[in-house]
C-alpha cells in the first residue's frame, strides 16, 4: 500500500537546492516516488531529492552515499526528519547494496542520481574539475584507492585509449593516450593543468571546455568504476524492490543511460526466447515488471536555465510486478 503524495505543485525546483547541490528533475522524481512508504536514496548527495520526497509524503527514506562530505551535508539538512524517525543515512556504495546493513528490507521506491554533485565539482581540492591547479584526484569516496593522477601515470597506453574511446567518445583516443605516455615519462601528472596540456597537445589548440569536461568525465568514470558498478548494481537493486515498487534512475552519461534503458527493457520482456526463434517456445509470462518511462524524461528549458548541469540528465523508471 502506498502513502499519499502531498501537493508540491506550488513549489519550484529551486526549493530543493542547497549550497551543496542543486538536484535535477525533482518534480518528475516526486511524481514517480512521492507516494512510497519506504525509499532508498542510493546517491544521497546534498539530500535535495530526499527532502522533496519527505515533503511529498514518503514515510521514510534511507540515504546512502560513499562521500563523507555528502553524508555530513545531508544529515545536517535533514536533522528534523531524522529526529522524527523518517530519515537515516548510511556510509556506503549503492553498487554494493547487499553489503549495506539493510537486513531484509524491501523498498517501495529506489532512486539513483548518478554522476557528481555541484559541491564535488566546485570544491577544487576534490579534483573533479579542470580549473587551474586542481589536484588530479576525482575519487568519490574512501573506498577508491587509485586517484586520477595514479591512473594517468600508471595505466598503459591501451587502457588509456579504451577509457577515452569508451567513456569519452573520443575519436582520437589513441593519439591522446600516446601523448599522456610521452609526457609522463618526463614529469608525472599531478594537477589538472597537466591533463589539460596533454589534451591540447594531442587534439590541438582549438580544444575547448566541452572537450575538457568530456575527457575529465571519462577519467572520473574509470577512477570510480562507475559503469561497471552500475551494471552490477542494477539486478541487486531490482531485487530490493517490494512488489509494485519503482526504481528511478537519473543518468548523465550515454553509457549509463544505455545500461539502464537496456536493463529495464530486458526485465519487461514477456518472452525470453532467443531472437532467432521464429515462434515463442518459452510460453511467455516472464516479465518481471513494466517500464514507466517510454522515453527518458529530461529537464525543462526553465530548469536548464536555472541549473545548467541538468541539461544532460536523463530519468528512466521501472515498476516491479505486483
Amino acid at each position: 500500500m502506498r502513502g499519499r503524495t502531498a501537493d508540491v505543485s506550488h513549489q519550484t525546483e529551486a526549493t530543493w537546492d542547497s549550497t551543496y547541490h542543486a538536484p535535477a528533475l525533482v518534480g518528475p522524481v516526486v511524481e514517480l516516488l512521492g507516494g512510497s512508504e519506504l525509499v532508498l536514496d542510493g546517491t544521497l548527495g546534498g539530500g535535495g531529492h530526499t527532502a522533496a520526497l519527505l515533503d511529498a509524503g514518503v514515510g521514510r527514506v534511507i540515504g546512502v552515499d560513499r562521500d563523507p562530505d555528502a553524508l555530513a551535508a545531508a544529515t545536517a539538512r535533514l536533522s528534523e526528519a531524522a529526529s522524527a524517525g523518517r530519515f537515516s543515512a548510511l556510509h556506503g556504495n549503492y553498487a554494493a547494496v547487499d553489503e549495506l546493513p539493510l537486513d531484509d528490507l524491501h523498498f517501495t521506491g529506489i532512486l539513483l542520481d548518478l554522476g557528481i554533485s555541484s559541491h564535488q565539482i566546485d570544491d577544487a581540492t576534490r579534483g573533479f574539475s579542470f580549473r587551474d591547479g586542481a589536484p588530479l584526484d576525482m575519487r568519490m569516496g574512501q573506498d577508491t584507492s587509485r586517484s586520477a593522477a595514479d591512473l594517468l601515470n600508471e595505466a598503459d597506453e591501451g587502457e588509456l585509449m579504451t577509457i577515452f574511446r569508451e567513456y569519452g567518445v573520443e575519436p582520437h583516443a589513441g593519439r591522446l593516450a600516446r601523448e599522456i605516455v610521452r609526457r609522463r615519462a618526463n614529469r608525472p601528472f599531478a594537477i589538472s593543468d597537466d591533463f589539460v596540456g596533454a589534451i591540447r597537445g594531442a587534439l590541438g589548440p582549438r580544444t575547448g571546455a566541452s572537450d575538457f569536461a568530456r575527457l575529465f568525465q571519462a577519467v572520473r568514470i574509470a577512477v570510480n568504476d562507475e559503469l561497471a558498478g552500475l551494471e552490477r548494481a542494477l539486478p541487486a537493486l531490482r531485487d530490493r524492490l517490494a512488489p509494485g515498487g519503482v526504481l528511478a534512475i537519473i543518468a548523465y552519461h550515454s553509457g549509463e543511460d544505455r545500461l539502464v534503458k537496456h536493463a529495464f527493457r530486458r526485465w519487461s520482456e514477456d518472452c525470453v526466447c532467443p531472437p532467432r526463434l521464429p515462434v515463442c517456445a518459452c510460453g511467455g509470462g516472464h516479465a518481471l515488471g513494466t517500464v514507466l518511462t517510454r522515453r527518458a524524461v529530461v529537464a525543462s528549458p526553465d530548469e536548464v536555465a536555472r541549473n545548467p548541469r541538468a541539461r544532460s540528465a536523463r530519468l528512466r523508471a521501472w515498476r516491479r510486478a505486483e
